[in-house]
């Protein structure tokens, strides 16, 4: 089989004779006298496109042989005419031939290596066996980006074994025989069986949006070309709505942030006091009942259990519990009772009510998804 995306990896259509056509698991698996579709390998994920009308869902290897994997059935010794999803091609020779550079360069600078690479659908990423900041990642994206407005050429040659022992390249794996390997001169000698692009400057930018501790290294996001625009230009106009919305201009919108949680942080103090002044009332109201049941709106999980906690030690030794919530989206409830063994009694609330919750014996806390006419009649036997 004639691998054309070997020959010319900017070869979108051509013509093959169909060889082979099998239904298998994944689809119709066809092979092709020649073909300039890529097959899964290396991190990069394969080619798709069309082999006449037959949509291409998968393109993988077996032993020499590339095999497609079609949603219908081509005829075996017809000429097809094959045409490559180009837009996605391009994408993945921009971000592949990025990983080299910034690979390089790690390399050269630090002695690290590039231990792990993977082409997602929306970021990339590449782990590294060392130990670097974001500020030294940040570096090595300015000094790849510099490369890349070079527009240097790439060298893609093959070597023998005994070639190969002279060079110093980048491999994952040690190599023996003839090898391919791919050159940006200046930046990365690696052996390789992806497609890259002819000239650095059609990489266009290279953009590093996060570096963190992965398995003794490193992993750092990274995006090029024309993606890195997008997903660049998808955070802008996130971060201008959030400026029109803060009334703050788009380069100053962390510290707009910063002064909303601060107002905010304010506020929830004022409604804090707020409510431990209604609860210290609430106390005072239910000391000495033999049982409290309470419906409060618009209390979260800490604030019915500092509720029950005010009555408990306000001085009610009887059965107290507090609800709040609605009837469509369910309560939240805190109960206790003072040297009391609730237990039981919460267990049967629970199935009684369809909730779920415990705690300690004098102390439960948890939800129940039912109606405060329902919680009601639980309580009236009580």
């Amino acid at each position: 089989m004639e691998k054309l995306y070997y020959l010319d990896p900017y070869l979108k259509e051509f013509k093959a004779t169909v060889l082979k056509c099998e239904k298998g698991e994944k689809g119709f698996e066809v092979e092709l006298d020649k073909t300039a579709f890529y097959p899964e390998g290396g991190g990069q994920p394969c080619d798709l496109g069309f082999i006449g009308e037959a949509k291409v869902l998968y393109v993988g290897e077996k032993g020499e042989s590339v095999i497609h994997y079609l949603e219908k059935e081509v005829e075996v010794g017809q000429e097809v005419f094959c045409s490559i999803d180009w837009e996605r091609r391009f994408d993945l020779m921009q971000q592949h031939s990025a990983e080299h550079i910034v690979s390089g360069i790690f390399n050269s600078m630090y002695g690290y290596n590039n231990v792990g690479f993977h082409m997602g659908s929306e970021m990339i990423t590449l782990d590294l066996d060392g130990e670097l900041s974001f500020e030294q990642v940040r570096e090595v994206e300015l000094i790849a980006n510099e490369y890349v407005f070079k527009n240097v050429e790439c060298r893609i040659f093959e070597v023998s074994g005994e070639e190969l022992k002279k060079l110093k390249y980048r491999s994952k794996k040690e190599l023996t025989g003839n090898v391919r390997l791919v050159e940006f001169p200046g930046a990365d000698l690696c052996a390789c069986c992806g497609t890259h692009v002819r000239y650095s400057g059609e990489i266009g930018v290279i953009k590093m949006f996060s570096c963190q501790a992965y398995k003794g290294g490193v992993r750092i996001e990274m995006l090029c070309g024309k993606r890195a625009l997008n997903y660049i230009n998808d955070i802008l106009e996130e971060n201008k709505a959030i400026s029109k919305l803060l009334s703050a201009k788009v380069k100053q919108t962390s510290s707009a942030v910063e002064r909303l949680m601060g107002e905010n942080s304010d506020l929830k103090n004022k409604l804090n006091e707020m409510l431990k002044e209604k609860f210290e009332v609430l106390a005072k109201e239910n000391v000495g009942k033999s049982k409290v049941i309470l419906k409060e709106n618009s209390l979260d999980s800490n604030g019915v259990r500092n509720l029950a906690n005010a009555i408990l030690n306000g001085g009610c030794d009887g059965l107290i519990a507090v609800f709040s919530g609605s009837d469509e989206d369910g309560y939240k409830y805190a109960i206790c009772q003072k040297d009391g063994d609730l237990r039981e009694f919460i267990k049967n609330l629970n199935s009684s009510l369809n909730g779920r919750g415990g705690g300690k014996p004098f102390f439960a806390q948890g939800s129940v998804v039912a109606s405060w006419n329902e919680i009601e009649r639980f309580f009236e036997g009580v």
